[in-house]
């Protein structure tokens, strides 16, 4: 049985890319990664050999375009965790959103210039 992550964890890792299908025939044939598409959502989940798995999108105009990977740190309370960060010196970039039906999330920078996320799944994501 694989163990639950724990608040602090890397959960999920994004690829922002310019050809989700280009992407997708790399790191599968590749590292054999398997995909799934969410049409609804313009997005791609990626699993790896194990976890953390992540996602493929298609950054769109005046959508937040990162540079490089970006990981989601799981937290209890995105809000909270969000004033912390700035209190510590961090900026939140992307203010706490939802993904419908899966949880909500926020993206920052940290004093180094790092840009991370925040993610806190809904209670039915968790069981």
């Amino acid at each position: 049985m694989a163990e639950v992550p724990k608040p602090g964890s890397i959960v999920h890792i994004e690829f922002p890319v310019k050809d989700t299908d280009r992407a997708k025939k790399f790191y599968g044939d590749l590292f054999g990664w398997k995909f799934q598409d969410v049409p609804e959502m313009n997005y791609t989940l990626f699993e790896t050999a194990n976890p953390p798995g992540g996602g493929l999108f298609v950054p769109q105009e005046g959508q937040f375009d990162p540079k490089g990977a970006l990981n989601y740190i799981l937290v209890e309370d995105v809000d909270a965790k969000s004033k912390e960060i700035e209190a510590a010196g961090g900026e939140i970039i992307v203010p706490k959103a939802e993904v419908p039906g899966q949880g909500w999330f926020a993206v920052f920078k940290d004093p180094e210039g790092t840009t991370l996320a925040l993610w806190k799944s809904t209670p039915q994501q968790e069981e």
